[in-house]
């Protein structure tokens, strides 16, 4: 089996196509977006309908309240509406303002417009600061 490092859970984990990719976002959300470390979770469990569930990212607001959903999934796998839907129904108990979709090949990100209800897609990643002033 081949490992690969996680920097927020500090372990090895399996080395499978989809957490390549969840390494290549948190990657991304340390370096590029500059998010704290301590303020991303990996594979956070919830529940929703009384059923356990599993965000496989959630960055954290200074206030420590959910601000980023991110949803990884291999690169073999589309991002039909059904993964959208599910992101979406996430988000009903997770409310935050901004949603990461991605395959790694892919990416979809989208701000909830706190009026309307509505998803706005986005055509570049934000930086922490500007997920955080939402």
């Amino acid at each position: 089996m081949t490992q690969i490092f996680d920097p927020i859970r500090k372990k090895y984990v399996e080395r499978t196509p989809e957490e390549e990719v969840r390494q290549g976002v948190i990657s991304s959300l340390l370096g590029a977006m500059e998010v704290p470390a301590t303020h991303i979770a990996v594979e956070q469990g919830f529940k929703f309908n009384g059923l356990q569930y599993r965000a496989d990212i959630i960055v954290y607001g200074r206030d420590l309240a959910p601000a980023m959903l991110v949803e990884c999934k291999a690169p073999s796998v589309k991002l039909t509406d059904s993964v959208i839907d599910q992101v979406v129904r996430y988000n009903m108990v997770l409310n935050v303002a901004y949603i990461m979709i991605t395959n790694g090949r892919k990416t979809c990100l989208c701000k909830l417009d706190g009026d309307s209800g509505r998803y706005e897609f986005l055509s570049s990643i934000p930086k922490y600061s500007e997920i955080t002033a939402a």
